[in-house]
């Protein structure tokens, strides 16, 4: 079957991600122009349909000018987290929020056909378990970086921006290996710290996590790119595999890693955040259903590990957005 779109622009697209979606689009045939910062040190391999470009989505001009020839946009860039915004208040703004009004200049100025943009499930808040955590909920973001992304649903869908279809994607907390890695994500937290320290640190345990093994993420774009505008313009999809407590997440890590010698370590926390979903839509709109589990992910990073490609997992700043961004001083 061919594809409905020939060339797609990703921002951020040198992130996590995108080291795992850009490949697979490629595979399938897609021509693609990532844009990226590169702040993380992850570039791909060279391929013939595949154009790098250092760039700032804050650089209107620039956004333009790279975009030009494509027909779809996936927008992944962003500060990626609620610690790494908290990190810079200002920062995080400027290109979660303000630059995002360049995304949908470059849309309109280039004609693209249609924009996939990556929000999140963390603009819902903190919700009752029994609440149904469905996609026309109330947003009670309690955090900057959800408050800007529910923000910027809502701009795009009060600007004109000519004939592009849009959709929004609210992913749950992912997981699993990608070659450029995030270790600063829950299950990859605690599969870290079994593989490396034998000792699963669990702070507080009964906070909800939706998530989301990467394989699934990657599968979920890939149909955004597919699917007839009449079933994905101007919504919103939760994406996510399932609800799991911290300390549920924590034994099933110790579990795949089969290793007697690992032990918990339970700390009281004062992170409240407690998030579940309800993922219905995805399934019955669009008859999407994970493929990957959680053990799949806990699976891969194990792999990557003995494989010796995770290099001081704890430590090194490229696995973990806070310690990078300090290390830069990002501005």
């Amino acid at each position: 079957m061919a594809n409905k779109f020939n060339k797609i622009f990703i921002t951020g697209g040198a992130g996590y991600v995108g080291s795992h979606l850009v490949p697979s689009l490629l595979d399938k045939g897609y021509s693609v122009v990532v844009y990226d910062l590169y702040i993380y040190d992850y570039k791909f391999p060279e391929h013939k349909n595949l154009v790098q470009v250092k760039g700032d989505i804050r650089d209107k001009k620039k956004m333009i000018e790279s975009s030009k020839g494509c027909d779809a946009m996936i927008h992944l860039a962003c500060i990626s987290n609620d610690p790494s915004f908290d990190l810079d208040p200002k920062l995080g703004k400027s290109i979660n929020y303000d630059a995002f009004k360049n995304v949908i200049e470059a849309c309109k100025k280039n004609k693209i056909k249609r924009l996939v943009v990556a929000s999140s499930t963390a603009q819902y808040g903190i919700k009752p378990e029994d609440v149904e955590v469905t996609e026309d909920i109330e947003a009670e973001p309690i955090t900057d970086y959800a408050k800007y992304k529910i923000e910027c649903e809502k701009l795009l869908l009060n600007t004109d921006i000519g004939d592009t279809e849009y959709v929004f994607v609210r992913p749950a907390t992912l997981c699993g290996y990608a070659p450029r890695l995030r270790l600063d994500l829950s299950l990859n937290i605690l599969t870290i710290n079994g593989l490396v320290n034998k000792k699963i640190k669990v702070f507080g345990g009964d906070q909800m996590r939706p998530a989301l093994n990467i394989k699934d993420m990657t599968r979920f774009y890939e149909l955004m790119l597919e699917a007839p505008k009449e079933k994905i313009h101007k919504q919103a999809f939760n994406v996510s595999y399932k609800n799991m407590t911290i300390k549920q997440l924590a034994e099933l890590a110790k579990k795949v890693l089969n290793d007697k010698s690992i032990i918990f370590e339970i700390t009281p926390s004062d992170d409240n955040r407690s998030y579940h979903v309800n993922t219905d839509k995805m399934k019955e709109v669009l008859g999407f259903e994970c493929k990957y589990d959680f053990e799949d992910a806990v699976k891969s990073l194990a792999e990557a590990y003995k494989k010796g490609l995770i290099v001081d997992g704890l430590n090194n700043p490229l696995y973990h957005n806070i310690k990078r961004m300090k290390e830069l001083n990002l501005k």
